[in-house]
């Protein structure tokens, strides 16, 4: 979602990992030299220039082409509609091995009526199973935010079926997949009962993948209530992550009590810098750090996780947590995290973050061998790398990173950055300027799926992913 930092400020899969080789001093922070100095690869690099596309919506490199699977108003298999503003999203394998689970969501806020599964004027309302509803507005209009579910043949490249899978919460930005197979949906909207809805907002849901259906709408509390943007979950111990999209927001961490069960119970926490307690991660005001310098962490406990004034953040802060400038998209790799900051950085184009975590995580041994948090990019230029906000990691180590940045000049990216934080141009939206959001590999690598949140749809691309090139050409 696209905000202004300064209205924020002050408002109280397999990735290449790198080895940190090469250590030296700076301030405070350790700089971690990198096999080869980062950069922006050439236009004819990666996978070559963008070919114009004559639709006028999506332009991709030479061999690669795009479908649109699904918009915004089609009829699903269970009557209802396509909802609109689409936004993070996860694939899943299917029990068939040529057909793939998208679980997508839908950034609808409260007060939106007309782009929702009940149609324009809500003429499907009889059809809902009210008990399957999260929340209703003030006037008993079911709220329109939620997942849908799409089973897709990427080897026919055809869409089966969909239907709607969670409903009645509001504002779905972005969220996470299970190890188990079920997607986490994030609700970035805090409002509370006398707001327009009858409910607490702020939560995290989770729908199951393989379920057919409208999943139980029920809040996981104990993950916290706060501006949520995406969460990820480290395979090896459970341990959830989340971000918050607010210009001084918290990473938070979850340890469940039954990593099988997030509703089991767990701790919440907040990351702090060891050698800087209440860092600004962003650059702003003073510099912090430099890209590829890291710092030692440790993460405090937060004991309301339910927030009623919406200030999880600010008791992190209040107990040395780093302040953040708008976490969004997160995404776990090969043993690390990364997770964007959609505005941070000198120039407030973005910043790319990367946590490796303690080989004892969440352990009280994690003080001995501390995680690591490094400033994995920074942008210095809009052309190359501008407001990052959702991402995933390819089969093949790469991060795919969308753009989110609304301008009548600009339009927005799908980029590449490599394992050595080189970044490169794969594809652009020329048919508007709506952000990308929701980019997933389908398990076996041959399709990427992503949405186009205005006016809502969703595309699967194809092409030869086998020929990127990153050696260095001249320009």
């Amino acid at each position: 979602m696209s905000l202004s930092r300064r209205t924020l400020i002050g408002s109280a899969a397999a990735a290449t990992s790198l080895a940190f080789a090469g250590l030296g001093s700076r301030a405070r922070a350790e700089r971690v030299v990198p096999a080869a100095d980062p950069g922006y690869l050439n236009e004819v690099e990666a996978y070559g220039a963008l070919v114009k596309d004559p639709a006028g919506l999506i332009d991709l490199p030479k061999g690669f082409s795009y479908k649109i699977v699904s918009r915004s108003g089609d009829e699903m298999n269970d009557g209802f509609f396509v909802p609109g503003s689409h936004d993070g999203m996860a694939a899943f394998a299917h029990t068939s091995p040529d057909k793939i689970v998208l679980v997508r969501n839908h950034e609808i806020g409260i007060k939106a009526r007309g782009n929702g599964p009940l149609g324009a004027k809500g003429e499907l309302i009889g059809k809902l199973d009210k008990a399957r509803v999260y929340d209703f507005g003030d006037d008993g209009f079911p709220l329109s935010g939620g997942t849908t579910t799409l089973i897709y043949n990427t080897r026919t490249q055809q869409l089966e079926q969909h239907f709607l899978s969670l409903t009645g919460t509001a504002t779905n930005c972005a969220g996470g997949l299970t190890p188990w197979g079920s997607w986490l949906t994030c609700e970035e909207n805090t409002a509370r009962p006398g707001m327009g809805v009858k409910k607490d907002h702020g939560y995290i849901f989770e729908v199951p993948s393989g379920y057919k259906g409208l999943a139980a709408p029920i809040p996981i509390k104990a993950m916290g209530r706060f501006k949520r943007e995406a969460a990820a979950i480290d395979p090896r111990t459970g341990v959830v992550y989340m971000t918050e999209d607010m210009g001084d927001s918290a990473l938070y961490r979850y340890l469940p009590n039954d990593k099988r069960y997030l509703h089991s119970g767990g701790r919440l926490q907040a990351l702090m810098i060891l050698d800087a307690p209440g860092a600004e991660t962003s650059n702003f005001k003073t510099a912090l750090w430099n890209q590829g310098d890291s710092f030692k962490v440790a993460w405090v406990d937060l004991h309301d996780p339910e927030s009623p004034d919406d200030s999880l953040r600010l008791q992190a802060r209040k107990k040395g947590a780093a302040v953040f400038c708008r976490g969004e998209g997160i995404h776990w790799g090969n043993g690390e995290l990364f997770f964007a900051c959609t505005e941070g950085g000198r120039q407030e184009y973005g910043q790319i973050m990367r946590y490796v975590p303690s080989p004892n995580e969440g352990t009280a041994d994690e003080k001995t061998q501390p995680g690591r948090l490094e400033l994995f990019i920074e942008s210095s230029d809009l052309r190359k790398l501008d407001y990052a906000d959702n991402l995933t990691t390819s089969p093949w180590g790469h991060l795919y990173v969308c753009e989110d940045r609304y301008s009548n000049v600009l339009v927005n990216h799908l980029r590449i950055v490599t394992p050595q934080g080189r970044v490169a141009t794969f594809a652009a939206h020329v048919g508007g300027a709506s952000e990308w959001a929701g980019v997933t590999f389908a398990p076996d690598g041959s399709t990427l799926f992503a949405n186009i949140q205005d006016p809502g749809f969703t595309v699967a691309i194809t092409g030869p992913w086998g020929q990127f090139s990153d050696q260095t050409v001249d320009a």
